[in-house]
Parts: C-alpha cells; structure tokens; sequence
C-alpha cells in the first residue's frame, strides 16, 4: 500500500528534507508505508551533488541549499508540483535504477497527456522534455536519492511558476536547452487537478504492492 499525503501550505526545503530521512527509516523498518508526496517549496536554489559553482549567478537573491540529491542546480517555488517518492525497490523485486528513473518518466509523461501536452524521455537526459516549434524545454525535472533501495527526493514539475527565476542558474547543468511549464504551454489547470491525475495514473506504472 502506498500512502498519499498532500501539503496545501509550502513547505521549508530543509524541513522537507529532515521529513524524507526520518520517513525512509521508518519504511526501511516496516513501520511505515511508502509514501507519495505531493508539495510546493517556498522560492528556493537547490544544488545536487554534482553542482558547479560557476553554473549559478552571483547576484542570486533567493536562498541556496546544498542538498545530497544528485543533479546539480534547479529552481524550486510556488506552481510547482513537487514529487516526493519514498518506494521501496527492494520490496518491488526492481532495484534498477534506470528503469526506476524510466517509469518516474513514464509516470509524467503519461499525466501529461491528459492536458494535451505530449512529452519526451530521453536516454541521455533525465528529465521530461516538450517539443516547442521544434525546439527541446524542460517540463519535469528529477533529482533522486536511494538509501538501501529506498528512493526519496523526486520530481518538480511545471505547472504554473515563475520561470524568469531559471534565468540566474544553468538549470541541471544544461545551457542548450530550455525550460517550459504547463502555463507556458497554454494550459492551466489547478495543483489539485494535476494531482489528481497524477494519483490515477501512478498505478498504471508502479504496482500497488
């Protein structure tokens, strides 16, 4: 059984990070279910393990967190759905992370569909990727963390932020390419109706075990 919580205040990253840690424990324990859950964070810089010094302004005036999430710097802020996936793969019988990056992109890309918007998995970059008039954006971030096959961390996805806050970072390292949202797009639905959709197609993706 996978348990469902949703935040409807923004949530601190570092408390949102102190929560992922104690929860992957209880789970590891048995204690405790897998969990999904569905955020937003306050205005917030985040740097992955790999993150570059010079792939940030200097002149930043929103709050930088280093974190041990791979990746490097992303933007986190009201209108994102962030995606919190505590799941045990070892419970699944599928500790592959690849496929396990593969289904969190066939998770998205699936939810999507359901506004019209059609998205990419790319092999060689993670993430979910919008075609625009021939021209590759980012819509779905992912940064992740596994402690004995438990995942934590997870997915930010696009629905309605503030893009031009991407403008003072190189957005998980990559310049060439883009970033888009859900609003962008044209389409503008509710956190809550994306949620709802996200709920609904999770389990055609990841069993309900």
């Amino acid at each position: 059984m996978v348990e469902w919580l949703k935040s409807d205040e923004p949530i601190e990253y570092l408390n949102a990070v102190e929560f992922m840690e104690e929860r992957i424990k209880l789970i590891s324990g048995g204690i405790k279910p897998e969990l999904i859950w569905l955020l937003e964070h306050p205005a917030i810089y985040t740097a992955g393990i790999s993150a570059d010094a010079a792939e940030i302004s200097t002149n930043v005036t929103i709050p930088v967190f280093q974190t041990g999430r791979g990746g490097k710097y992303t933007y986190h802020g009201p209108g994102q759905r962030v995606i919190y996936a505590m799941l045990d793969l070892k419970k699944r019988n599928k500790c592959d992370v690849r496929l396990y990056i593969k289904n969190l992109s066939t998770w998205i890309i699936n939810s999507l569909r359901h506004f019209s918007i059609y998205g990419e998995f790319k092999s060689d970059l993670i993430g979910v990727w919008v075609n625009t008039n021939g021209k590759e954006e980012k819509i779905a971030a992912f940064g992740i963390k596994i402690r004995k096959w438990i995942t934590y961390h997870g997915i930010a996805l696009n629905v309605h932020p503030d893009l031009s806050h991407y403008n003072s970072i190189i957005p998980c390292g990559i310049s060439e390419y883009g970033i888009t949202s859900m609003k962008k797009l044209g389409i503008k639905p509710s956190l809550s109706a994306v949620d709802e959709v996200l709920q609904k197609e999770f389990y055609k993706v990841f069993s309900k075990t």
